[in-house]
């Protein structure tokens, strides 16, 4: 099975090497894992606690110009969870705004999420399925905007839209020391109208995505975990990769400690370093950006930094149920 974890890394790697039609763009989130749901809904639910609750904040580019902020919430609940961990349902939502530049130009959108995974095979392997919900706001701040011609007016500064959105995602326990999880979403199947001139000739495009993610216990305290991520919309792709490592401390359920480390590389724009420490049923994570693209001039190499915690609800125990299905837990 570590064969199938090194031929993960080369696909990272190689990813890495043909990713130069790749273009950067300006909002995102390094830390990948602490906020799942914003690459797949399908990864509501894949926890082992009763709920889980998150927020993530980003800033970047306060060293050019007006910092383009970032932030979101998630909150997670498993409704129904079988006593193997066979199959389950789960309920979340995900609340997101940002804000860009002079204008304040940004959005703000919150929707709903309804999973459910299943075990197939000899039960190391899951399939989980979603579909996502919700309203978008789009708008800006016109106050500090010259018009070319003076009597030129928008109809709206908001531009308020209903979205849908579908994930897929499969989880693999390959063996004690190897996993491995995939997922492809889609956001704005509807791509619902967005126009501030009351035209209807500019909508949100389809936006999808793919995520893969694994981990190889090399040590029974130490493990390497892998990924990549790759966004398109319209025209524009991003492309990320990179690997942490991790130092698991104690892994009892009532007194777990972990550290974690890495890098995680944007094509062509950005080299990020994150860190998180696992604690308990806290998550607390930190990740800096330096900035490698054309603005790094402009910049001085400063990009940005987040933060992020997570933190989950449920009775933790040393001993699971005899005979449980690995649960896979982000």
């Amino acid at each position: 099975m570590k064969h199938l974890l090194i031929g993960l890394i080369g696909l990272i790697g190689l990813i890495g090497t043909i990713g130069n039609k790749a273009f950067a763009q300006d909002i995102h989130f390094s830390m990948l894992d602490l906020d799942p749901l914003l690459f797949n809904p399908a990864y509501s639910g894949f926890f082992a606690d009763k709920a889980r609750f998150g927020a993530v904040y980003r800033n970047q580019w306060a060293s050019v110009t007006t910092p383009f902020q970032t932030f979101s919430v998630t909150a997670e609940l498993s409704v129904m969870r079988s006593k193997r961990n066979s199959n389950g349902l789960s309920t979340g939502l995900w609340v997101s705004n940002d804000r860009a530049g002079e204008l304040s130009y940004g959005s703000t959108s919150a929707s709903a999420i309804v999973s459910y995974f299943q075990a197939i095979g000899n039960g190391n392997n899951l399939v989980s399925v979603a579909l996502e919900g919700g309203v978008g706001q789009v708008g800006f701040n016109p106050e500090h905007i010259n018009m070319a011609d003076g009597t030129e007016t928008f109809v709206r500064e908001k531009a308020l839209y209903p979205t849908l959105g579908a994930g897929v995602a499969w989880f693999c326990q390959a063996s004690e020391e190897i996993y491995t999880k995939v997922g492809f979403s889609m956001r704005n199947i509807n791509e619902p109208d967005i126009s501030y001139l009351g035209m209807s000739d500019t909508r949100l495009s389809l936006h999808w995505n793919l995520y893969a993610r694994a981990e190889w216990r090399f040590h029974p305290q130490w493990g390497l975990l892998p990924v990549a991520g790759y966004q398109h919309q319209q025209g524009f792709s991003e492309l990320v990769y990179g690997c942490d490592a991790k130092w698991y401390v104690n892994e009892r359920a009532r007194s777990y400690l972990a550290f974690s480390a890495g890098l995680l590389g944007r094509h062509g724009d950005a080299l990020a370093v994150n860190l998180a420490v696992e604690w308990t049923q806290w998550i607390f994570a930190f990740s800096y950006d330096a900035n490698l693209s054309t603005l790094a001039e402009a910049s001085h190499t400063l990009g940005a930094f987040e933060v992020g915690v997570i933190y989950k609800i449920g009775k933790r125990k040393d001993d699971h149920y005899k005979g449980a299905l690995p649960c896979p837990i982000i």
